[in-house]
């Protein structure tokens, strides 16, 4: 045994072992494995101590393969996002993650950047490291069962509207916040109410777009102009800029993402108009942006923490395994000043 003092520690030659740390200890390298595991036999508070002091001054690192291989898992999910500097899904990386943990399970984090190919990509690359399945915020609206069928991989759609035939997907109502926001400007008194909608490579259809033209419907009025640019500050900017400039101005606007907002935020107070006296503003996402830009905005806030929980659950948790299921969660209009309201 290694004499146990609070000097230098002479430790073993190349890297340290479970057996090392037994022996450091003065226990069986089963009991080490119990301290290390969590389990399944109880160990009592004073020799886990040691235990948990061995390793400290040995320095000891599990071996994660070796008890992957052991398991049969590797106790690792993937994530497949947009953009993680968009901080809805910066939001959502961190739900994801923390219901992950709860399970045991680290994360793996990659980005798409919007990209299919790159998507498809970061898939085969997670699964090709072992993960015991991928959660994909996908750019498609429907993606094919072959698009992920090759990596061999349990994949689950989060952030998904529409249903996706073979899969477990998780999404907000698009339609019916969408529908809330605006109705909740026409409330104001506006008639001409622009979209600034969101665009990607994927290119698809998007409730939110016709959540807008529901609600206008709804109210017997005719469709505001439309802007597409990307779901960033700089494309909300763009499309703040383009509407400005229309020969028949809107006094409302809706984005597709607070990002948009907040870049349409910068092009009203740049050409001097003030929010919402001059043009009232909404957006989706609900996002900490919304809360802290000025004015701050009135937004559709998505569910970030039930929408992972739920992906999770259906990746690795109880739902593992089960009949594809489509989960669809109501969204919450939060009310600020960017509308109107005081």
């Amino acid at each position: 045994m290694y004499p146990m003092t609070t000097s230098a520690v002479p430790g073993p030659r190349g890297p340290v072992t479970r057996k090392d740390v037994a022996r450091f200890a003065g226990v069986s390298t089963a009991v080490v494995s119990y301290v290390v595991n969590g389990g399944p036999k109880r160990v009592a508070p004073a020799t886990e101590a040691k235990v948990q002091d061995a390793i400290r001054r040995l320095g000891y690192r599990p071996n994660a393969a070796a008890r992957a291989l052991k398991l049969g898992s590797s106790e690792t999910i993937g994530l497949v996002i947009p953009d993680n500097s968009n901080p809805f899904f910066s939001l959502l990386a961190h739900a994801v993650e923390e219901a992950a943990a709860d399970l045991g399970y680290a994360l793996v984090l990659t980005n798409s950047d919007g990209n299919v190919a790159k998507e498809r990509r970061n898939v085969r690359n997670l699964a090709a490291r072992q993960v015991d399945g991928v959660i994909v915020s996908s750019v498609l609206m429907e993606p094919g069962a072959a698009d992920f069928e090759s990596a061999e991989v349990p994949v689950v759609l989060l952030n998904h509207s529409a249903e996706a035939p073979g899969f477990n997907s998780v999404g907000v109502d698009l339609v019916a916040g969408a529908r809330a926001a605006v109705e909740h400007l026409i409330g104001h008194g506006h008639t001409r109410i622009a979209l600034a909608m969101g665009t990607n490579t994927g290119n698809y259809y998007d409730g939110r777009e016709e959540g807008w033209l529901q609600a206008l419907a709804g109210a017997g009025l005719p469709e505001g102009p439309i802007v597409r640019t990307p779901f960033t500050r700089e494309g909300g900017y763009a499309a703040g800029k383009r509407l400005l400039a229309a020969a028949e101005r809107p006094t409302a606007i809706f984005a597709t993402s607070d990002l948009q907002a907040v870049g349409i935020l910068r092009a009203l107070h740049e050409a001097g108009l003030s929010v919402p006296k001059d043009m009232a503003l909404a957006s989706f996402d609900g996002s900490a942006e919304a809360e802290y830009s000025w004015p701050p905005l009135t937004t559709v806030k998505q569910p970030a923490k039930a929408m992972a929980e739920a992906a999770v659950n259906a990746l690795i948790g109880t739902g593992r395994g089960n009949t594809p299921e489509h989960l669809i969660f109501p969204a919450d209009l939060q009310v600020r000043q960017s509308c109107g309201c005081p």
